[in-house]
């Protein structure tokens, strides 16, 4: 019997489009700005930097190298971690300020509404940060949906294509793999927690249906089915 839903944002609860045509562009058009505001007297900023420039082999001290790392890095589309906190940091003061709001899809709100009251421990894992993660959720179309979420992870797990993440999260929850049912829009993610047993649905909300042997929805009412029949 399915007690724990995991799901992905991208594709998932959300609209890739959000992401890449509304995130993605405000972190690039803010990032310098932000870094060179913060990076003397922001502790959590420095840090992230810090990592930045462990991981390119940039001087910690040359700001705006670091700076154009980054750049590279959001137009590289990289699953840096440093630089997912970095941008959810950036992303924060953009929902406080009403530049945005969360995407979400109307089935995916109406029924993680729907199964928190049922009972289900509802998770997110995303390559996004968890304070990312929360921002879309906190701040979305339909108002706090943070409420419904038992946690978050992120790629503190490891890569969201690895087997070994999905171990991470099972041990991090303690509970049986064959309770819990992972959502995603990606097939490659969905093999990586199906080898260690967790059970998945590929959401597919436009194209053609792929053929697979794996449970295919469209939308959350169609995972709604699939959490009745278990």
């Amino acid at each position: 019997m399915i007690r724990v839903v995991l799901t992905d944002i991208e594709g998932t609860t959300s609209s890739i489009s959000f992401v890449h045509e509304v995130l993605f562009p405000y972190a690039t058009e803010h990032m310098a700005e932000f870094v060179r505001d913060n990076a003397a007297d922001n502790p959590a900023v420095r840090e992230q930097l810090d990592a930045v420039a462990r991981q390119s082999g940039q001087p910690p001290e040359d700001v705006d190298k670091l700076v154009d790392v980054l750049l590279s890095w959001i137009r590289e589309d990289r699953k840096e971690t440093s630089l997912k906190a970095l941008q959810g940091m950036l992303w924060e003061q953009g929902y406080q300020k009403g530049a945005f709001k969360g995407h979400v899809y109307p089935d995916a709100a109406e029924y993680l509404t729907h199964w928190h009251d049922r009972g289900l421990r509802l998770y997110v894992y995303s390559s996004g940060s968890v304070k990312a993660q929360k921002l879309i959720f906190g701040f979305s179309e339909f108002g706090d949906l943070t409420p419904y979420f038992s946690g978050y992870f992120d790629t503190r797990m490891g890569a969201k294509k690895e087997s070994a993440s999905y171990q991470n999260i099972l041990d991090e929850l303690g509970v049986e793999p064959a309770t819990v049912l992972f959502l995603s829009d990606v097939e490659a993610e969905l093999e990586a927690a199906e080898a260690v047993g967790i059970r998945t649905a590929w959401l597919v909300r436009e194209g053609e249906l792929p053929k697979t042997n794996r449970p295919v929805m469209r939308d959350f009412a169609e995972v709604d089915e699939l959490l009745k029949a278990r």
